[in-house]
């Protein structure tokens, strides 16, 4: 799910897999939920809501943007520019029935009035931590040696859903598209190289961010990518369409990847990719 800031913001108050608790407007001062939190970014409003739809906490785009532009100051409430929210993206996220809503602390002073963290060697963190625990089903097994995949060992590995997979597949690629460069958001798509549905994983090495006519192309088996990350063209496109001479201007092209070893496309599903998928 999305829990969205009106503006666009630098989030820094968690890392991924630390707890991001929901805490109810005064004067109910209850802790009534919350999440695992994976990652924090700007995007376009309309971007946030293709990728999260219904988990942004409104029915449709309408009602988002209205909720938002409440919280705007200066922006006519008929605005209908495409303004960069802050986005932090939880996983695992729960609710708690009223009855098990939890007080908040008394080390919660009145004038805070956007985040407060707790550590879990304090007696108010340990037991804001107990009393969440069961509801993310505590620390996953095995996720030590996860580490270098998922970040530093914290206290939960998250989960990611198609929403993340989209918002942390566009980060790592610094909103460019990995074959041409283009930056352009709304044309840009982020594609699993193994489909979720034959296997494959909601994780940023099982994706990459592709221009949306490439990305259909790969997913059809036209296109693919090499283990070694160089981008071809199946002739294919030429003997069913007689067309693809841009396509076919790119074959060969080395892929801008990330940065981060972690965040690059996995060997193993590119090998698939090329073995199950592509029509070379």
């Amino acid at each position: 799910m999305n829990f969205w800031a009106p503006s666009a913001t630098n989030f820094r108050a968690l890392k991924s897999g630390e707890l991001f608790l929901f805490k109810l407007h005064f004067p109910r001062n209850f802790i009534v939920g919350g999440g695992v939190f994976a990652h924090a970014m700007n995007l376009p409003c309309s971007l946030a809501w293709e990728a999260f739809g219904q988990a942004n906490g409104a029915v449709d785009l309408t009602q988002m943007r209205a909720r938002i532009l409440r919280y705007r100051s200066g922006l006519d409430p008929n605005d209908r520019s495409d303004f960069h929210i802050g986005c932090r993206v939880l996983t695992q996220a729960f609710f708690k029935p009223e009855e098990e809503w939890l007080p908040v602390p008394a080390s919660w002073s009145r004038n805070i009035v956007t985040f407060k963290t707790y550590l879990t060697d304090s007696e108010d963190g340990q037991r804001l931590w107990e009393w969440a625990q069961g509801a993310v089903r505590g620390p996953i097994p095995g996720f030590a040696d996860d580490a270098a995949r998922f970040g530093e060992p914290t206290l939960i590995r998250p989960r990611l859903g198609q929403g993340a997979f989209r918002v942390l597949v566009t980060d790592a690629y610094q909103r460019r598209c990995a074959v041409t460069g283009e930056r352009t958001l709304p044309a840009l798509d982020a594609a699993h190289i193994r489909p979720y549905a034959q296997g494959g994983e909601h994780s940023v090495s099982n994706g990459l961010l592709m221009r949306r006519d490439i990305h259909c192309l790969f997913d059809l088996g036209n296109v693919t990518v090499t283990p070694d990350h160089y981008f071809e063209v199946s002739p294919r496109i030429r003997e069913e369409f007689e067309n693809g001479r841009d396509y076919y201007a790119m074959h060969g092209k080395s892929l801008l990847v990330p940065r981060r070893t972690d965040l690059r496309p996995d060997t193993a599903v590119l090998d698939w990719h090329n073995t199950h998928r592509f029509l070379g």
